[in-house]
């Protein structure tokens, strides 16, 4: 059994696919753009939103159509998305988290997300109080596929990455954990294929979040 477990949050403990691409469409709408496939959008989920915009609207990161774009979705992500967290969670993940914190766990969240955001969604979803650390893209140097947040998240509680899991739904998870050291859970009910996650060569699959817990249960 494992100490340490790093989390992703959209695409792993909250269904947040639809209502991301819902939201981006809008701000797009909003700025003029139009025509973009959902496809398109959905294919940025798990980036930070300043390169996703980038890639959508075609110009440079900190640019000043990108910056806006960023604050018209974080407005809406905090109307449309923050108030519906709980109807999101994927099943078993608010009995499983609380099943790993009763076996001595220690959970965190790492993910591409905005801090604020994240801590926002997880006090939402009634979650907040079982994370040691929520980590988001704009406490690190270099966001997920870079190990910079496992790296960061390992050293400030004094754990071995070795002995750490990280548990994603795209390849930038298990590329964060393979660079960071850790092992990696890849669960296949989020935003990437378990063709897709294959290539990254995670540690271990799971369908599901009670198999995930069954796994970080398991003994080493």
């Amino acid at each position: 059994m494992t100490g340490l477990v790093l989390f992703d949050l959209d695409g792993t403990l909250l269904d947040t696919a639809s209502t991301v691409v819902g939201t981006s469409t809008a701000v797009l709408a909003s700025l003029g753009v139009t025509g973009i496939d959902p496809e398109a959008v959905r294919a940025t989920i798990g980036r930070p939103l300043a390169e996703s915009y980038a890639a959508l609207l075609g110009a440079p990161a900190d640019s000043a159509d990108v910056a806006a774009a960023v604050r018209a979705y974080l407005a809406l992500y905090r109307e449309r998305t923050v108030p519906r967290a709980r109807e999101l969670l994927f099943p078993g993940v608010a009995d499983g988290l609380a099943r790993l914190r009763s076996a001595g766990l220690t959970l965190t969240v790492a993910t591409n997300m905005l801090t604020a955001s994240a801590e926002a969604l997880l006090t939402a979803a009634g979650l907040r109080g079982r994370f040691a650390m929520v980590v988001g893209a704009d406490a690190v140097a270099r966001p997920k596929p870079a190990p910079d947040v496992g790296l960061l998240i390992t050293t400030e509680l004094c754990h071995p990455p070795a002995r750490a899991v990280m548990v994603g739904d795209t390849v930038h998870d298990v590329l964060m954990a393979n660079a960071a050291g850790l092992s990696s859970i890849a669960v296949t009910y989020g935003l990437h294929s378990e063709a897709r996650l294959r290539t990254a060569a995670p540690t271990w699959l799971a369908d599901d979040f009670p198999a995930v817990v069954a796994r970080l249960l398991a003994p080493a």
